[in-house]
């Protein structure tokens, strides 16, 4: 693991004046009070559209140097804007192994942020860099995931994902699985965004819901998403007679 704890840092007094989004979000609330701690070289954020878990990856992501757009540490690519105000006030505690890199310029950090609806232009930016083998025009969206994961995803870092499952199939969110796993064993720090029960599954992982409560460390089991599907699963009309014209 390379960080042991992520923190805001805002200047004095501005308490008050932070009464805009994102401050109002409750995950954002709860990580300027308490800050966030993590326990487990992979981490999964879970919650509804709406909740903060995509502005809590990304703010993790800029503020290691990853560019809101996706990509690898040190590099811009599709965007232009400015590092969002929590982004730029965004501060870690790093563990032992992780000092130098966390405390390094922007440009020698490692890692990657891969958000699922900016993907193609990352990804066209790290082909542009020679960074991958393959453009990703030449290849489904699925396909062009799984080629960062396989090329991208190798060296210890921090790895940022928000809901990387959306163009994946089954199988390959097994691969993904399987993959963050081994970034964890060698020494890489991986955090996730993410509506996936599948994902969620990988033993060992921290689980961190996030909701109108801010934030809370639950077990798999305990999700919310888990037993929706599962009931799903087992009689999708008790579902859908919710949703159907009759």
């Amino acid at each position: 693991m390379l960080i042991e704890r992520a923190y805001v840092d805002l200047p004095e007094g501005a308490g008050a004046a932070e009464e805009s989004w994102p401050w109002t979000v409750p995950c954002v609330r709860q990580l300027v009070e308490e800050g966030l701690a993590f326990r487990a070289p992979v981490t999964f954020l879970v919650g509804e559209n709406g909740s903060g878990k995509s502005t809590l990856a990304e703010a993790l992501a800029e503020g290691f140097g990853l560019d809101s757009y996706g990509g690898s540490a040190g590099y811009k690519y599709a965007s232009s804007r400015e590092v969002s105000p929590l982004g730029g006030r965004m501060r870690f505690d790093p563990t032992r192994e992780g000092r130098a890199m966390v405390r390094a310029p922007r440009v020698r950090r490692r890692g990657f942020f891969l958000r699922a609806e900016t993907a193609l232009e990352a990804l066209s930016g790290e082909r542009a860099t020679q960074r991958i083998s393959r453009h990703p025009d030449e290849m489904s969206h699925g396909e062009g995931f799984l080629l960062a994961f396989r090329e991208r995803f190798a060296q210890r870092g921090l790895y940022v994902l928000d809901e990387p499952e959306a163009a994946l199939s089954f199988s390959s969110c097994l691969e993904l699985v399987a993959l963050m796993d081994d970034l964890g064993k060698s020494g890489a720090q991986v955090v996730c965004a993410t509506h996936s029960p599948l994902l969620t599954a990988l033993p060992g992982a921290e689980i961190v819901e996030v909701g109108e409560h801010g934030m809370r460390s639950v077990e798999w089991a305990e999700l919310g998403l888990v037993d929706h599907w599962r009931r799903y699963l087992s009689d999708p009309r008790a579902y859908l007679r919710h949703v159907l014209a009759p």
